[in-house]
């Protein structure tokens, strides 16, 4: 149990002359929950897929539950419950007949299906929902059927490529909790996600990639204290005069960010700054203190231009 349940060294994938990932190195250990981030066209999809055992490594090392995905791919999809961004649930069938068929796929008995189903709807809050088609249900029962269905065959590993997307803040926070529960139960999670309150929820590690590779690795405390101060202030000014008040920022922060509608002053004591600003006699429209987030860090590592 002292391994690593997945790791890989100068791992690459290249589709032709394209490099989406560039030679990375990671370890995710059992009962840890590891979360990949990064913008799109980072290279998270491309490992979580060479993780998988679904797309072949172009050059370096992987090992995932101390096999090689090349050589012992049946062997690992086999003890891997997987949770797509979509859901690719069949509409048309019962709650119960999603699992059973899924269930069949791993050429598990009846018997032991039907046992693990009821405990799978009862981790879902499903139980009610076991006769019903699946086409009327919310995004959120959908979501924990489809993450109940990745662990019918109980995975060593659970994959979940942004399990909360779409999803309103009362069916994410209730997934967290599902999620939160597994992690105690010892299952081990590999996350990809770009919510960064998420992240901080759900990841006791994680890494940032960019253009392939990986530009930061750490727990989210650990990265913030790195890579970012204790707090942020927020400072709008009314329209027009932002440019003509940045000069008289000077000196107040660590670090300065000027965006188009606001600048954010990154110290490790926003209320105080705060005071300094209004001695200056700086025409504020409004103030927001804050304490510093992964967000923070994601866009200084991964920059805030759009990625198409």
């Amino acid at each position: 149990m002292t391994d690593p349940l997945v790791s890989a060294r100068s791992l690459t994938k290249r589709f032709g002359d394209f490099t989406a990932v560039d030679a990375i190195d990671f370890d995710v250990h059992h009962g840890e929950s590891f979360g990949f981030l990064g913008p799109n066209g980072a290279g998270k999809s491309s490992t979580m897929k060479m993780i998988g055992a679904v797309s072949p490594v172009s050059d370096g090392s992987l090992t995932v539950l101390g096999m090689d995905p090349e050589a012992d791919g049946p062997a690992i999809r086999a003890r891997l419950g997987v949770v797509p961004q979509e859901d690719n649930l069949d509409e048309e069938l019962s709650v119960y007949e999603n699992l059973l068929i899924y269930g069949r796929y791993f050429g598990m008995s009846r018997e032991v299906i039907d046992r693990r189903v009821a405990e799978l709807l009862a981790f879902a809050q499903l139980e009610e929902r076991k006769d019903s088609r699946v086409e009327p249900l919310s995004g959120g029962m959908k979501r924990r059927l489809t993450i109940a269905r990745g662990l019918i065959n109980q995975p060593d590993l659970l994959i979940l490529d942004e399990p909360t997307t779409g999803l309103d803040p009362q069916a994410r926070h209730l997934l967290w909790d599902r999620l939160y529960r597994l992690k105690q139960q010892g299952v081990t999670l590999i996350i990809t996600t770009h919510y960064m309150d998420e992240a901080e929820q759900l990841c006791d590690r994680l890494v940032i990639m960019d253009k392939g590779k990986i530009v930061a690795e750490g727990s989210p405390r650990r990265l913030i204290e790195h890579y970012s101060t204790r707090e942020v202030l927020e400072l709008r000014f009314p329209v027009g005069l932002q440019e003509e008040m940045i000069g008289h920022l000077d000196g107040l922060a660590t670090r300065s960010e000027v965006l188009p509608d606001r600048v954010l002053l990154y110290t490790d004591d926003a209320d105080r700054t705060a005071a300094e600003v209004a001695s200056r006699e700086v025409a504020v429209e409004s103030t927001v203190s804050r304490r510093s987030t992964l967000e923070d860090v994601f866009l200084r590592l991964t920059g805030r231009s759009l990625i198409e």
